[in-house]
């Protein structure tokens, strides 16, 4: 069996991260119309929260394929 380099290791740990904090708004987005204005304003956090730490990441490099 061949060792992979790291450099594979890393995109597919951040897909999987990125995948299960997605997943967590599946459960705020079905009652999103119960919780009124705090379910948008908690849907909008956990967004803008995802997308900073994207696009932390990929100004690191880390999403790069050298």
């Amino acid at each position: 069996m061949q060792r992979l380099p790291v450099r594979f290791y890393l995109p597919a740990v951040l897909v999987f991260v990125f995948a299960i904090g997605i997943g967590f708004l599946l459960p705020l987005a079905v009652i999103l119309h119960s919780l009124a204005w705090f379910g948008f304003l908690e849907f909008l956090c956990f967004i803008v929260i995802v997308v900073i730490a994207y696009v932390y990441v990929w100004r690191k490099g880390a999403l790069d394929w050298q």
